[in-house]
């Protein structure tokens, strides 16, 4: 991200979600943070210039990528990609005060994927019910909507639920992976340490062109850190690839790369050249 002093943010909200904790990593008392209900509004208040940047989820070590980010990244109108934060994640379950019947718990998809071997112990006949985020859901527990939520502790501070249990990830181990996307037209300088992300489309008749494209990376010694296949609504069958690769664009491999597979393939869009964040 550029050096201005401020910036204006989207995030995935409502206040309280993992996001707007790991927005808080990256943004200081000046700038202005802005939840929105969903990634495409948030990506969609950048592109309208509402806003700087939209920190949104891009990928779970446990559950695996959020797909909306990587279809609006590759298919929507264009971002870049400048910058990434991790978060681990813990949820914890929560109700309104006092409450003792649970029949209805809402959260994220993903944290549902996360939390079902702990759902299935202690509610198994309970109906998980999906919201946008888990702040979202804590939210529809404070105004009755729900019986319980799964979500962050913050989440249940600021919508005055009480946590019935903490830490019941499947895997205490989880981290998400966060990026800020921005309008085109500015690359962070090389920092030696950095992440080159794109969205690669190619012929549905082509055959070996993914071998094709591996092969452009492996000749110069790039290494691909992400690959992950989309369809791309045109018709069954026909795919692109959302691929990370260590170095900059500016470095000699990654550009070499990138031009030479602009040979080969139908489309390429760069989504950007970030520093990594280290962890």
């Amino acid at each position: 991200m550029s050096a201005a002093d401020s910036h204006r943010f989207a995030y995935l909200g409502p206040v309280g979600t993992f996001t707007e904790a790991a927005l808080n990593k990256i943004t200081c008392d000046t700038d202005v943070k802005i939840p929105y209900a969903n990634v495409t509004a948030a990506l969609n208040a950048v592109r309208t210039g509402e806003v700087d940047y939209a920190l949104v989820p891009i990928e779970n070590s446990v559950e695996g990528v959020v797909a909306r980010t990587l279809d609006e990244l590759a298919t929507g109108d264009p971002l870049t990609i400048s910058g990434e934060v991790t978060l681990p994640v813990t949820f914890a379950l929560m109700t309104k005060p006092g409450a003792t019947e649970i029949k209805r718990i809402g959260t994220h998809p993903h944290a549902e994927s996360q939390c079902r071997s702990y759902i299935a112990k202690n509610y198994p006949h309970a109906e998980v019910v999906p919201t946008n985020s888990t702040s979202a859901a804590a939210e529809l527990v404070s105004k009755g909507e729900l019986d319980a939520a799964i979500a962050s502790s913050v989440a249940a501070e600021h919508f005055g639920l009480e946590i019935r249990d903490e830490n019941i990830g499947d895997n205490n181990g989880a981290v998400t992976r966060f990026i800020a996307a921005q309008k085109p037209g500015w690359i962070p300088e090389p920092t030696g340490d950095d992440r080159t992300s794109m969205a690669i489309f190619i012929d549905i008749d082509h055959a070996g062109a993914l071998l094709e494209i591996l092969q452009v990376f492996a000749k110069r010694n790039v290494n691909l850190t992400f690959i992950q296949s989309r369809p791309t609504g045109r018709e069954l069958g026909h795919y692109h690839f959302i691929i990370d690769v260590e170095g900059h664009i500016n470095d000699e491999a990654v550009g070499g790369s990138v031009a030479e597979l602009r040979e080969i393939c139908d489309d390429i869009r760069f989504l950007g050249s970030y520093p990594r964040e280290v962890r």
